[in-house]
């Protein structure tokens, strides 16, 4: 294709998106693959209508944002008519490439939701035996009657904590754990489904069934806390918009009827309990008679939380998982080995007598015994399921989850023992199944060494597994949403899935828990409040600094300025806040480097001052605080942060640094790379505490010290001054502690210290994994960041060829288009880079070249070219200026010389 062309489109970051309350949607596009090279958008022109037929028809009654002279095709906000409720809206652009030639868009759509509380109809309602004392779940119906030919119907449900919408017979939908965990009472997100196709002419039902979630912690198992913000309690509207024009509205109120479900027990924490005997077959589905157990529902006081449309995708099951392995550690008790270690549930097939029981016990680990470990993960944590003894029983859980590989299986035989075990149970088969939230891959690392492949696929599971609505530490005992890894792991994240409507849902979060003084927790939602003795694990710098940190990251990864000038004065008072806690300008309180290396094992920091961690935060939060006051158009805020991070940096400098040895307070890693990384070393010092970085970690035999949070600053010092070779040698070492040792350990995902398969805690924890952003953005080369003034991206390629690697490939999805890189290197020292640019996209390519008269582009001398446009030549590394387009570099060079300083 040599035309400029629309590919993809986003609404508020999702495509084609149901239920959106926001007054001004940020519309999005990207554009399709082009061999042509420069091509660029010279203007772009959206329109919206009412209905399809409207905009084909060239009346654009919603907006018309006529011709727009600029390059930008990101996170435009909607400025047309006032938006209604339930309003279906349908939109298309036309792009203007540079030579005039125009590209029309597909037709993309966004329906809004019901916008506000008051256009809710009918009431809360929950069980009124809810209070009593081993009271099931509660499942409520109610029939109705569709009188004619529908047009469209939608139902809107925030069922608390999680719910389970169905109609006549059947689930609604995919979603799990719906809806999205929140401070209950500041937000309570909603749902929308489209049932259009559901409905039948007559008689229907709708059933709707509750779990706890995080919305009332029970306990009775393991529980992190236990705390409730009410009983289960649900609010629905299912809108029935007739062909004939009518609408009817079957909503919530006393006319509903509740029952006790089969669902005995459902802790988040501590697993969950069916009795498959207490089922009432047609309970979901017309013409069913309520027996005595039915009562009226009762209307209940709405929770305080603000109702609004939940935006980020949902939770779904993505990823089966077959038993690769049993055994019978013990008689009558049988472990299945599922092969990795992953968050979800399993799904059983069994027959036996009504009244058995068979309990399942996940775990991550086993015992020296062979039986399920649950010592590091929270225990005790069960599934247990009661037979109704009518055949061949399929169950699984519904609202509550967990990490684990193995499933200790007791009440039952397999089937393959079957007749050995006389009126026992039979499993027929156990399959797990991974949830996640169907959230787009947006990217792809591979290279030629077998060991960073594996690193890289480990912790892609610990990041899939603790991606729910929030992103957990871990899939089992805490689940809470510690903020740290938001920004230290977001490039990682953004690398590989497009999370942009996900990491708004959590600003959301991180908003609501802030407090009166403009603290920011380290956990969002705040389910867990810590106090005295026990402060620093409810405010540190590195935790709550995610919320301009990442707040940033979807300025630079998506173009989304919208986030933060919604967040911008919750921001400021952040900010304040630590200025209001320093001493002078410098922190003191937090956790600084969690979970470090050291002699009393992962924890509390052991190598380097709290104070100088949460002061070198706090300086980074100045400066980008600077930036994004600039973006903003806040000349007085931009130089005020400029003036606090020049007088943090000289504080932290008398505070910490060592003049004479230019070593920071002890010369661990993570205070010499905090120093580097974030730009508070004086220049004429930044090569001799580099030095003592490098001489620290090959004095280890290539192992750094640094932990949580200085990880990803010793990775960022190395690799920006060009020793991606060091870096190389650190992954492979196989010895504890390391990811080598871990990959080597059988882990099978990332697990939570760097000596986890040795140690115990946690084996799926992805806050370590920071060499994801490594492996992309130096060792593969690929990188790239939204230029807001300029309104377009920047690509930059930059391999890091390292001996070991012999060729390294990475793609990622820019809201432009699709950015590649694969470079090769052979035995006689012949380099070759293919990259692809997408189309509106500036990039800056580096190739190294021990002689610039044999580097080529696609066979063609580079002499005289003007795009590539060689921009200089320096230490060996030609960098070059492009457009869009594909380009393959072909080059000499033997040495192992890596691009420094970084554009």
């Amino acid at each position: 294709m040599t035309q400029i062309t629309v590919d993809a489109m986003w609404t508020e970051g999702r495509t084609c998106p149901l239920g959106i309350d926001s007054d001004t949607p940020r519309l999005s596009w990207s554009y399709g693959a082009s061999e042509r090279r420069s091509l660029r958008q010279k203007a772009y022109r959206i329109v919206v209508a009412s209905c399809q037929q409207r905009l084909a028809d060239g009346c654009f009654d919603m907006w018309d944002s006529g011709v727009v002279t600029s390059r930008r095709h990101t996170d435009i906000p909607y400025n047309g008519k006032a938006l209604l409720p339930r309003q279906l809206l349908f939109w298309r652009v036309t792009v203007w490439d540079e030579q005039g030639n125009a590209a029309v868009s597909d037709i993309a759509w966004w329906e809004t939701g019901l916008r506000s509380p008051e256009n809710w109809s009918g009431t809360w309602i929950g069980d009124p035996q809810a209070a009593e004392i081993g009271r099931a779940l509660p499942q409520f119906r109610r029939s109705f009657i569709v009188w004619g030919a529908v047009r469209q119907a939608r139902a809107y449900i925030c069922g608390l904590g999680h719910y389970e919408l169905r109609l006549n017979g059947y689930k609604v939908g995919a979603r799990e754990l719906d809806p999205g965990w929140t401070d209950y009472d500041s937000t309570i997100l909603y749902t929308v489904y489209d049932i259009t196709h559901e409905l039948q002419q007559g008689e229907n039902a709708v059933g709707v069934l509750l779990g706890n979630g995080f919305y009332h912690v029970t306990g009775g198992r393991y529980t992190k806390f236990k705390d409730s913000f009410g009983t289960p309690k649900c609010l629905v509207n299912l809108i029935i918009d007739y062909s004939n024009g009518t609408s009817e509205t079957i909503c919530t109120d006393e006319s509903w009827s509740v029952s006790g479900s089969p669902l005995l027990f459902s802790c988040i924490y501590g697993g969950e309990d069916y009795d498959a005997r207490r089922e009432q077959p047609g309970w979901d589905r017309p013409y069913f008679q309520p027996g005595g157990n039915w009562t009226a529902a009762a209307s209940v006081e709405a929770s305080a939380g603000i109702l609004t449309a939940q935006t980020a995708q949902a939770l779904t099951v993505k990823k089966h998982f077959e038993v690769s392995k049993m055994t019978e550690p013990k008689p009558g008790i049988f472990v299945l080995d599922l092969g990795q270690n992953f968050s979800g549930w399993p799904e059983i097939s069994v027959s036996g007598r009504a009244g058995a029981v068979i309990t399942l016990t996940p775990s991550e680990l086993l015992t020296a015994d062979g039986l399920a470990d649950q010592r590091w993960t929270g225990s005790p944590y069960q599934w247990r399921y009661v037979l109704k003894g009518e055949g061949l029983e399929t169950w699984r859980p519904r609202f509550t989850y967990y990490g684990f590989r193995y499933v200790q299986v007791e009440g039952a035989v397999p089937q393959e023992d079957a007749s050995s075990g006389e009126g026992i149970p039979v499993l027929h088969s156990l399959q797990g199944q991974m949830i996640y939230p169907d959230i787009p891959d947006a990217g792809g690392f591979r290279c030629s060494n077998k060991l960073l492949n594996r690193i890289h696929e480990i912790i892609g599971w610990a990041m899939r597994s603790n991606t729910k609505s929030v992103f957990t530490d871990c899939p089992h005992r805490e689940k809470l949403g510690w903020l740290e890894q938001i920004h230290l792991m977001g490039p990682s994240l953004m690398f590989n899935y497009d999370v942009e409507a996900l990491l708004c849902k959590v600003m959301e979060d991180m908003a609501d828990a802030q407090q009166p003084n403009g603290m920011i927790p380290t956990t969002a939602p705040e389910y867990v409040v810590f106090e005295k003795p026990w402060e620093m694990f409810r405010d540190a710098a590195a935790w709550g600094g995610a919320y301009i940190l990442a707040g940033w990251e979807l300025l630079q990864r998506y173009g989304n300025d919208g986030v933060l000038k919604r967040h911008y004065e919750g921001m400021k008072r952040y900010v304040d806040y630590l200025a209001s806690r320093a001493d002078g300008c410098i922190l003191r309180h937090g956790l600084g480097d969690w979970y470090d290396i050291g002699p009393k094992g992962p924890g509390f920091a052991q190598n380097t001052p709290v104070a100088l961690v949460e002061t070198a935060i706090y300086y980074e939060l100045s400066v980008v605080m600077g930036k994004i006051a600039g973006v903003l158009g806040r000349p007085e805020d931009a130089c005020m942060y400029d003036e606090r991070s020049r007088q943090i940096q000289a504080a932290f400098n008398a505070e910490f640094l060592n003049d004479e040895t230019g070593t920071y307070a002890n010369g661990s890693d993570a205070a010499l790379a905090m120093a580097l990384a974030i730009g508070l070393a004086p220049e004429d010092k930044r090569g001799q505490v580099l030095e003592r970085l490098i001489d620290g970690i090959a004095a280890r035999g290539y192992q750094t010290t640094a932990g949580d949070v200085g990880h990803r600053y010793v990775l960022l010092a190395l690799a920006r001054a060009g020793r991606s070779d060091l870096i190389f040698r650190m992954t492979q070492h196989t010895e504890t502690p390391g990811y080598g040792y871990q990959v080597v350990s059988g882990a099978t995902s990332l697990t939570e210290a760097w000596d986890g398969p040795a140690v115990g805690k946690s084996q799926n924890h992805f806050m370590l994994g920071h060499v994801e952003e490594w492996l992309y953005s130096h060792l593969a080369g690929l990188d790239y960041r939204y230029d807001p003034e300029r309104q377009h991206y920047v690509l930059m390629v930059q391999p890091n060829v390292v001996g070991g690697v012999d060729w390294a490939e990475a793609w990622c999805g820019l809201r432009s288009g699709r950015a590649a890189v694969h470079w090769t290197r052979s035995e006689g020292g012949c380099l070759t880079v293919q990259v692809h640019v997408p189309v509106n996209t500036e990039a800056y390519i580096y190739i190294p070249a021990d002689d610039l008269e044999q580097l080529t582009e696609h066979n063609l001398p580079i002499s005289g070219m003007r795009d590539p446009e060689l921009m200089c030549y320096e230490n060996g590394i030609a960098v070059f200026h492009t457009g869009s387009g594909t380009y393959a570099f072909t080059s000499k060079h033997e040495s192992d010389s890596l691009p420094r300083n970084r554009l």
